[in-house]
């Protein structure tokens, strides 16, 4: 019995050994600067574009605004892709837009803000950290008129901006929509 049983053992060793072959095709590391090709594809493969469009390379530029359009070519301005990372909705933003194309960008009122860009404690529910640089409304104007004095501005459509009332207005009030109107975080 014993023997009958190291009979059968052997046989299916025997049948495996000889079904399996065995290659030892140890590969060497690629130091070439040539593309990977796997054997599945040939030469008559192209790469997968979409939409036709050319694909994007490494070297390109990135673009930082658009005018209006499919079609449209971009413009050279302020880089405030930094800002966008989270911030994507001052992209289409009035004040954004405009003063990023007279090469004004986010930093230039808000300051590099560094640490607040590097915080994202705010997405776990932390308070984050603020900009450099904000405003509270009281400063909004003030700040505003360094660069756009009150001689520069059309006297008649500012009127109510300047006008001694009970209910004082803003130049964000006309001016695009820059203020956050839900906050996520209190600022530490």
């Amino acid at each position: 019995m014993r023997c009958r049983l190291l009979i059968l053992i052997l046989a299916v060793i025997a049948f495996a050994v000889a079904g399996c072959e065995q290659t030892e095709a140890e590969q060497e590391p690629k130091t070439s600067l040539e593309p990977v090709v796997s054997e599945a594809a040939t030469a008559d493969d192209e790469p997968l574009l979409l939409d036709d469009e050319p694909p994007l390379l490494l070297d390109d530029e990135p673009a930082l605004l658009l005018e209006d359009g499919p079609d449209a070519e971009p413009t050279a301005g302020a880089d405030n892709s930094r800002c966008f990372v989270c911030h994507i909705n001052y992209a289409q933003e009035e004040i954004a837009v405009i003063h990023a194309r007279a090469d004004i960008g986010c930093n230039d009122c808000h300051g590099d803000s560094d640490e607040h860009i590097a915080d994202e404690s705010w997405a776990s529910g932390g308070n984050g950290t603020a900009p450099d640089i904000m405003y509270p409304r009281p400063k909004i104007n003030p700040f505003c008129m360094g660069c756009h004095p009150k001689d520069k501005i059309d006297a008649t459509q500012h009127e109510p901006l300047f006008a001694d009332t009970a209910q004082e207005k803003y130049c964000t009030d006309c001016h695009g929509s820059h203020r956050l109107t839900r906050r996520k975080c209190k600022w530490k």
